[in-house]
């Protein structure tokens, strides 16, 4: 891929845009190339459309379901024969994957009576039946409930209670963690893996004695497709609900990108045939960056897919060469991670063409490392979120090194954006307003919450809470978020989440969480507390205490102690930026 090339799944994608209608022409501007899609191929169709009584721009031709993305991308896939799926040594066609998936929809419909309306969990790792999952929940009209793998019980007690969800597909470590809800929440589980032998139900042996029939289900492009758990500046982790058309909106948005790209940087003549598309999947399927942009959009971009159980950074790289990867997308600390393996094997991982990063900010001076390790590839970033199906803001190549702060462009075509004030109104270029996005993407709402979901979107705006400011190119910056909330190595943590775990411990009086900077992670947990007086607490006891309380990664890794109130603001509110950089500067002042 050239340097500043558009983010696609092939690099110079000619091949894609010849086989859904074009030809390479003389080069075009990014603005012109999306108006001759637009203008001249019925697939991505665009007009005015109604929805929940709100008029979005939406595609037209884009199939209604997320199931029936396999469908659609059959023919990209050589009707089936293609590889499509790896893990450690197993392999499917893409025929094979399909015929698993109707399989085990069969399966949920007759043996377990889903149907529309329901809601099924799923809780594991990233192993191939969590796909397989996706596809035939969402191919029976129930909607999909994606469990976060490393919440604690009492975490898994919330979501199934939030989502009601009674059936949950579960490998072992998960199952052991439900178990103790099973009888309370009357719930059926299903072994994975690991979880087979473990319960009643296994997973193998249901789907070994099915029908691949296709089902007849009457399913709405509006319908609910997944609930998908971020966290938010309450305690609680909100259920994020996506739709069917919400999904595929995204998934259509992205594979533009695609047809795009060569019209706006024609292939060199006499250039190689491009290597087909193959993504690396190593961040957690139960989140967006992972499910929408690599997994549902290679159903209709021909691409192959090979998924990690755990990342490990030099299998990732044996793994890259050995498979002929072309497409890396994970939080930063992947990204760095990864050239510092490749580094150390003395290889440049030329198959690459994309490698872009989710879920938070890559720092600025990363972006121009990566370009020199990986010089195949273009280096790309992109911001989106569970509430916006993972569709927003990127851009790759020359316009990202020369912009390494920046979050990038909206994508086209069917997004509309403005940075808005308090009062909600529209602020100039150049000046600080929040990120608001409006398109059929977006979220339905929140699942039993109206009022953050009222408060979050309007009128088919979405409110982010990230503060940005924009140029005259249109290149977003986005500068701080109004809501509290850390994002370690791409993990969402809300600091109310922090504080409530906080005040479980009888001697803290009060609690306050933030960020700290950490070179690997981006951001890790740091928190103040005030404690009872004449009490003593350090990091490793609040560790031990919280454990099995609140997941790990949320624990605090950094901890000051008081006896005396936190600081407090003007309105009488914890000061937490200011708590913030005070404890920062002591730590500092250590050193």
């Amino acid at each position: 891929m050239r340097k500043g090339d558009p983010p696609t799944w092939e690099g110079h994608n000619d091949k894609l845009a010849n086989r859904i209608g074009f030809n390479l022409m003389n080069p075009m501007s990014p603005e012109d190339a999306v108006a001759h899609v637009l203008s001249t191929n019925p697939t991505f169709a665009v007009a005015p459309t109604v929805v929940r009584g709100v008029t979005y721009k939406a595609f037209q031709n884009i199939p209604p379901t997320v199931h029936g993305l396999i469908d659609a991308g059959m023919a990209q896939h050589d009707n089936g024969a293609a590889d499509y799926l790896l893990y450690e040594g197993e392999r499917w066609t893409f025929g094979e994957f399909a015929a698993e998936v109707r399989r085990v929809a069969q399966v949920l419909r007759t043996k377990f009576n889903i149907g529309r309306g329901d809601r099924v969990a799923i809780a594991m790792r990233n192993y191939p039946e969590l796909m397989t999952l996706v596809l035939a929940i969402s191919a029976t009209g129930a909607t999909v409930v994606f469990v976060n793998a490393w919440w604690t019980t009492e975490e898994l007690d919330y979501a199934l209670r939030d989502s009601e969800a009674k059936l949950v597909f579960a490998d072992g470590p998960r199952i052991e963690r439900l178990q103790p809800l099973e009888a309370d929440l009357n719930l059926q589980l299903v072994g994975v893996r690991d979880g087979e032998g473990m319960v009643a139900h296994n997973y193998t042996s249901l789907q070994t004695a099915a029908s691949d029939a296709p089902l007849a289900v009457d399913i709405d492009t509006d319908d609910d497709f997944a609930v998908m758990y971020s966290s938010g500046t309450t305690g609680h982790p909100k259920g994020v609900v996506q739709t069917h058309r919400s999904a595929v909106s995204a998934v259509f948005s992205w594979l533009m990108q695609a047809v795009v790209a060569p019209l706006v940087t024609p292939p060199e003549e006499g250039a190689p045939e491009p290597l087909p598309p193959s993504a690396l999947v190593v961040t957690p399927l139960f989140h967006v960056t992972a499910t929408h942009p690599l997994f549902l959009l290679s159903l209709v971009a021909g691409a192959r897919v090979t998924l990690m159980r755990k990342w490990d950074a030099d299998e990732a790289v044996r793994l890259i060469q050995a498979e002929k990867i072309t497409r890396f997308l994970g939080v930063p600390t992947q990204s760095a991670d990864l050239m510092a393996a490749a580094r150390k094997s003395g290889v440049k991982l030329e198959t690459l063409d994309y490698l872009g990063s989710g879920g938070a900010k890559r720092p600025g001076a990363q972006v121009a490392q990566l370009a020199k390790t990986f010089p195949n590839a273009g280096i790309a970033t992109g911001w989106g979120m569970t509430e916006t199906n993972a569709l927003g803001i990127g851009m790759i190549g020359d316009d990202y090194i020369d912009r390494p702060e920046s979050a990038g462009k909206l994508h086209p075509p069917v997004q509309e954006l403005r940075l808005l004030d308090d009062a909600g109104n529209e602020v100039p270029l150049g000046q600080l307003g929040e990120i608001t996005v409006k398109s059929p993407a977006n979220m339905r709402c929140y699942l039993n919450k109206p009022e953050a979901t009222a408060e979050t979107l309007q009128d088919g705006w979405l409110r982010t809470g990230d503060l940005a400011v924009m140029d005259e190119d249109g290149f977003v910056t986005i500068l701080d978020r109004k809501k509290n909330i850390i994002i370690r190595g791409g993990e969402n943590i809300a600091c109310l989440d922090v504080e409530g775990a906080l005040h479980r411990l009888p001697d803290v009086i009060e609690a306050c969480a933030f960020s700290v900077p950490d070179e690997r992670l981006g951001e890790i947990v740091g928190a103040c507390v005030q404690l009872r007086e004449g009490a003593a607490l350090d990091q490793k006891q609040m560790a031990q205490a919280l454990e099995g309380h609140t997941a790990s990664y949320k624990i605090p890794q950094h901890l000051w102690t008081q006896t005396v109130p936190l600081m407090r603001g003007a309105t009488d509110k914890i000061d937490r930026r200011g708590l913030r950089a005070a404890c920062l500067e002591t730590e500092k002042a250590k050193t």
